[in-house]
């Protein structure tokens, strides 16, 4: 539909192994009302379909994850549960970095991350390790409000080391309707 629209996902240039497999693309596209990410070990946004960008404030501070929940000013008031999203994605991270320590641009994040300051370090030096699961996140958006999704994270098989991650609200919900709100100030902002 995005893609009919001329909306397709963004895609970040990437380097060769952080390519987005096109099917997979299309499928995120095929997904209007549901917001789909798929980002590599660093955390890097590698794509994103329009409403994951209307969600995430169009990636304005940056499109790593990482960065977005130590470094953005705005994630303590973003993320409701912003405590707990550090943690999770910190050890989120550290299983990442634990498949390829070497990797230049995942030793990249975390040195910045380490720079930054005191929180990032603290949570790091717990050694917390383990992948996403099911989980709901409560966001704060400026435009569409409270807005409560259950995250749903899939390894990408086709290419080792990114992951997808589809969110949704309960049907009829008031996150719903953020959510429509979203799909609609997305569509109309893209909009020649």
């Amino acid at each position: 539909m995005f893609r009919l629209a001329g909306l397709s996902p963004r895609v970040r240039a990437a380097a060769a192994d952080d390519r987005v497999d096109p099917s997979l693309l299309q499928l995120m596209d095929a997904w209007p009302g549901n917001p789909a990410i798929v980002y590599n070990r660093a955390y890097d946004v590698l794509a994103s379909n329009a409403i994951a960008d209307a969600l995430f404030h169009d990636w304005a501070h940056s499109r790593n994850l990482m960065h977005v929940v130590f470094t953005d000013p705005a994630a303590r008031t973003f993320y409701r549960d912003w405590h707990e999203v550090a943690r999770n994605s910190v050890a989120g991270f550290r299983l990442g970095h634990g498949e390829a320590p070497g990797d230049p641009r995942i030793r990249r994040v975390l040195a910045d991350l380490l720079a930054d300051g005191p929180e990032f370090a603290e949570l790091w030096a717990r050694h917390d390790a383990r992948g996403k699961a099911l989980e709901r996140k409560r966001f704060r958006h400026r435009e569409a409000g409270d807005v409560t999704l259950t995250m749903q994270t899939f390894d990408v098989r086709s290419s080792p080391g990114q992951e997808l991650v589809v969110y949704h609200a309960e049907p009829g919900s008031a996150s719903a309707g953020a959510l429509a709100l979203l799909g609609a100030l997305s569509a109309t902002a893209r909009q020649p």
